[in-house]
């Protein structure tokens, strides 16, 4: 299909204030969605979510009377994970949901994510028809047609319970100590309820949201706090929660970070070893590769997908497989919820910890990362840089350098201005040289 106007690898993202993140573009957007998702012959409602950002207020209002105007109704969820939006599309059986939130962003920054009724991300088809929409003019529907909006009160106890029904009912975290950083984003009212419910002694930071400081030193893109703080209380280990909860990363007792790649070998090992697997495992492009080693000296299988969870949803579906994720943390669990859901994420791997017996230390040791470099190069405007002779040419060169030991990835950010130079391999100084030199080549292009 031909490129996308709006959406990038997770919905419509950028800086408050600049098009599209202002609340024109909005009150189209509701429109249009509202239009896209309409059905007829039935009352079509939306759910709206949001995380705590300040911009969220005025793009909720905007979106809400967009879909009014379209003759859908709205449903106000307030500030709620992303993926609380996705299960309670699907429980109120509504249309679709939306869900205002910039993820792991700075609170400058906003955007746009929707589940389809399922409580799945969109297909390209359904965004492109939001974007047809999104050229016309809008026409408002007749007075007695126009949505009407209100607000569920009890979603965020909803949510708490889905999150605890995804583990068995033995299961339980009497005894852990447990650190949590919601990130000052939309897991600070509800992930403390969950740990706390299933018995964890639990403390929290980064759960006092004013607006502004959402992903602010706290949260999985930020571990230093979480760090010190569960070196500090002694706890068993740290959870961190992005600013829209679909992310999760974790902190050892002795306060060394466990990213994505561990996190999904440690549900996979331990779910293999209990003959509960159901399949492969899906990883993206980024995925370091000593997870695939690991794997497959095991016995799983393992598949690479484009970078993004809608694309690792896509292969886990193909394959029916139920495990997948990304180095950030994002993972998809299809067996316990239908996208990325950080404190379900975090509960599998805490369930992975009590059904063994180990400890989280333990059960990373069965794989090596091997050395892994990034430089983001920022551009002015987002290209393939396989689209540059310069680049292609530098490429092959670096690859034939590393041989068989290593391998090269380049690619362009979904959701902000960069081009990811990425290189890993069995030595580490080579790798930087070859990510350092590659990412100079990429930036001269640009120039």
């Amino acid at each position: 299909m031909s490129e996308r106007k709006y959406f990038g690898t997770d919905g419509i993202r950028g800086r408050v204030g600049e098009f599209p993140i202002t609340p024109e573009f909005m009150l189209k957007l509701g429109w249009a969605a509202g239009q896209a998702f309409k059905r007829d012959g039935q009352r079509n409602s939306v759910l709206i979510g949001k995380d705590t950002r300040l911009s969220g207020y005025m793009f909720e209002s905007a979106l809400e009377a967009g879909l009014s105007a379209a003759g859908v109704d709205v449903k106000l969820l307030g500030p709620m994970p992303t993926p609380a939006i996705a299960y309670l599309t699907r429980t109120f059986r509504a249309s679709a949901g939306i869900v205002i939130s910039a993820s792991h962003n700075p609170h400058q920054d906003n955007g746009i994510k929707f589940f389809s009724a399922a409580g799945t991300k969109l297909d390209d088809a359904l965004e492109a028809e939001i974007e047809r929409w999104l050229d016309k003019p809008i026409e408002v529907c007749g007075p007695t047609e126009l949505g009407k909006a209100s607000r569920v009160d009890d979603a965020p106890g909803r949510y708490v319970e889905f999150c605890k029904s995804t583990v068995p009912n033995e299961f339980t975290l009497d005894g852990m100590n447990i650190v949590l950083d919601c990130a000052h984003g939309a897991t600070y009212h509800v992930a403390p309820k969950v740990f706390r419910e299933l018995g964890a002694k639990v403390s929290v930071i980064g759960a006092d949201p004013d607006g502004l400081n959402i992903n602010l030193n706290v949260g999985s893109t930020h571990l230093d706090a979480l760090k010190a703080a569960v070196v500090e209380k002694g706890a068993d280990l740290g959870i961190a929660f992005d600013g829209d909860g679909d992310r999760v990363l974790m902190v050892d007792r002795d306060g060394s970070e466990v990213d994505g790649d561990e996190l999904l070998y440690v549900i996979a090992s331990q779910r293999f070893a209990e003959d509960r697997l159901k399949g492969g495992v899906v990883g993206t492009l980024m995925t370091n590769l000593g997870v695939e080693l690991a794997l497959n000296e095991i016995g799983i299988d393992f598949e690479r997908a484009k970078v993004g969870d809608r694309y690792v949803m896509e292969r886990l579906v193909a394959n029916n497989w139920v495990l997948g994720g990304e180095g950030s943390g994002h993972m998809v669990i299809r067996d316990c919820t239908s996208t990325g859901d950080g404190i379900v994420s975090a509960l599998q791997v805490l369930l992975s910890v009590w059904k063994s017996g180990k400890t989280l230390s333990e059960l990373r040791q069965g794989m090596s990362k091997l050395p892994q470099k990034m430089i983001n190069v920022r551009v002015e405007q987002r290209f393939d840089p396989f689209s540059r002779d310069d680049i292609v040419a530098a490429v092959r060169k670096f690859e034939t350098e590393l041989g068989g030991s290593g391998r090269i990835l380049l690619r362009a950010s979904g959701t902000e201005p960069l081009i990811r130079v990425m290189a890993e391999g069995q030595d580490a100084n080579e790798i930087l040289r070859v990510v350092e030199e590659l990412a100079k080549v990429v930036e001269k292009s640009t120039a």
